[in-house]
């Protein structure tokens, strides 16, 4: 029997597990893989990411290793022309963007648990809910037959989400949309003196980016509405890099083909970019009972306004918000108030998952698609006039803070699960 099983040791996952000690609750994860996974290399953390990861007490640990972006620039490829964007420090604490190590954060965030609060090659089969002494308990089974009874069930399991196919969300589509991901590494440095600038570059059907991690690592993207050649095939990542140099990204920059030159080539990946259409993230069950998801479980999105990862931070600060208040002051799930704070979580985060959905996806769109003369307008005024205020207004957000464990209050009755 567990107070909380957190199905998935991503950023989400880890996140919720950090929130859920700070007010006084052990969370078990349970994570299919043998390690932690790092797929995707690095990722960008905006302004709203590092509001939550101040509040589950990390931020210093990460700012130190990486420093902040000020500014980002578009160039649009055809044209050559180059539009600014200013990043505007949050208003909570005056964070600007940064890029991390995807790895770096998921062993700050694992170094903030008890041991063993995460249990590797566990693959869940099945969920299912029954009521004991009048109380939703949710029993998980692995596949090694292990049955764990939880009072809590949290999905952090991805894209492919079991947590939401059981919850009933549809499952994500695809976005028409795919992307390559590596890191490349200059062992003498890369010399760039734009190191506090997110680099992108736009064409008709492709979107690349990159930007540094230190005096020697720079993290790259590029993205095409046509996938890379043999994909289908299981190219194996030399194949994807020199498809990448030397067919889909042949026009873009020098600079940027070099960075390419130098990935690692097992950093290297290819997917395709999914999301999930906003209406059912406004109108499927997010939670039900005392099940619920988060992250990419929850809001599956394309990366044009680098948001995955924040959302996932702030989903985790939001939940730990709401089940900390329905902890009583000995750290004890109250039957009460459990349902009650589940369903005030998925209340909170419908609307704002949704609507970055959506702008991300447009982003995307409007970046990308057409080669139209309204679409060139349409781009233009985006890049000119609404991406600084789209960008700064999606990471000026406020996640809230978790109340301490000495604060907590009691419910009306303290009968527990």
């Amino acid at each position: 029997m567990e107070e909380v099983v957190i199905v998935g040791a991503g950023i989400a996952g880890l996140a919720t597990a950090v929130a859920l000690k700070k007010v006084g609750v052990r969370a078990l994860i349970l994570e299919r893989s043998k390690e932690l996974r790092t797929t995707g290399a690095a990722l960008a953390l905006f302004a709203n990411a590092w509001v939550a990861l101040d509040t589950l007490g990390v931020s210093d640990k990460l700012a130190a290793l990486y420093a902040p972006f000020e500014s980002g620039y578009m160039t649009d490829v055809k044209t050559k022309s180059i539009q600014e964007v200013h990043f505007l420090p949050n208003s909570r604490n005056g964070a600007l963007p940064r890029a991390v190590h995807r790895k770096v954060l998921l062993e700050v965030l694992a170094e903030e648990l008890p041991p063993n609060s995460i249990r590797f090659s566990s693959r869940i089969t099945s969920m299912e809910t029954q009521v004991e002494h009048g109380l939703s308990i949710c029993i998980v089974t692995l596949d090694n037959g292990t049955i764990i009874k939880s009072k809590v069930v949290i999905g952090c399991d991805g894209i492919h989400s079991i947590v939401a196919r059981w919850l009933g969300l549809r499952p994500p589509v695809y976005s028409g949309r795919s992307a390559v991901r590596g890191l490349s590494v200059f062992p003498k440095g890369h010399g760039f003196d734009h190191s506090h600038a997110i680099q992108q570059f736009v064409d008709v059907g492709k979107r690349a980016a990159f930007f540094t991690l230190n005096d020697k690592e720079v993290y790259w993207y590029f993205g095409a509405t046509c996938p890379p050649k043999g994909v289908e095939k299981e190219a194996d990542p030399e194949m994807t890099q020199r498809e990448v140099m030397e067919d889909l990204a042949k026009d873009f920059p020098p600079v940027y083909l070099d960075i390419v030159k130098h990935s690692d080539l097992s950093s290297l990946t290819w997917a395709p970019l999914m999301f999930r259409y906003p209406w059912d993230i406004l109108f499927g069950n997010l939670a039900r009972s005392n099940v619920t998801v988060a992250g990419d479980a929850m809001h599956p999105m394309t990366p044009e306004l680098g948001q995955g990862g924040c959302l996932a931070l702030e989903d985790a600060v939001v939940l730990g918000r709401h089940l900390g208040d329905s902890f009583s002051k000995h750290g004890k799930l109250v039957s009460q108030c459990v349902g009650v704070a589940i369903g005030r979580y998925a209340k909170e985060r419908r609307l704002r998952a949704a609507t970055l959905v959506t702008a991300s996806y447009l982003s995307g769109w409007l970046q990308q698609d057409g080669s139209s003369r309204l679409m060139r307008f349409l781009r233009d005024v985006f890049y000119g006039v609404l991406l600084a205020r789209v960008v700064n207004g999606i990471t000026d957000y406020d996640c809230g803070k978790l109340p301490s464990v000495s604060s907590l209050p009691s419910c009306a009755s303290e009968s527990s699960i």
